[in-house]
């Protein structure tokens, strides 16, 4: 899938959240909704400093805007061991140690929750939240930590890109 191409000044003045998407969003658009096969071809294409980034932003990106989009795509990305993984091992790539604690310390409260219920990871629903009090009590709490160090997560990526360019983006060359 290659490198993502940006001008010179993109790479130097985007922030770091832009910065890591612009890096990984011509792969993650051309994987989205495709079936695991290509999707796992796709990651086995890339650097694995790509892949630590697109893992990284498929949970981000997913989890980011609510407390049930939090708990709804850690119990997917928990129903799919290969996935977890990717993300986790994406966070250890960068050194997120914070973010990677925080994904360990929620694995384990909703993985009390299911193992409690005899549930599959796979049974989690949107209405898991509003019917029990105090998973939706946990998970926002696990959710507003979540948003409290996102952004140091996305200033190690985006130092990492800009220390490491050659792994993630082609630089056009200006013309003036």
């Amino acid at each position: 899938m290659g490198l993502a191409v940006m001008s010179k000044q993109d790479f130097d003045t985007l922030n770091d959240e832009r910065l890591g998407w612009a890096c990984s969003k011509h792969i993650l658009l051309q994987i989205r909704g495709k079936d695991r096969q290509v999707k796992t071809e796709a990651m086995a294409g890339l650097n694995e400093s790509q892949r630590a980034l697109c893992m990284f932003r498929v949970f981000y990106d997913h989890a980011k805007n609510s407390v049930s989009e939090y708990y709804g795509w850690v119990s997917q990305l928990l129903a799919e061991p290969g996935y977890w993984s990717g993300v986790t091992s994406g966070l250890q790539f960068f050194g997120d140690s914070s973010m990677l604690r925080l994904l360990e310390e929620t694995k384990e409260i909703f993985e009390e929750r299911r193992m409690r219920l005899g549930l599959q990871w796979s049974d989690a629903a949107l209405k898991d939240l509003e019917q029990d009090h105090e998973l939706m009590a946990a998970a926002s709490r696990l959710f507003s930590h979540f948003n409290e160090i996102a952004p140091q997560s996305l200033k190690l990526i985006s130092t990492y890109i800009r220390a490491n360019p050659q792994q993630f983006v082609q630089l056009e060359s200006s013309e003036l």
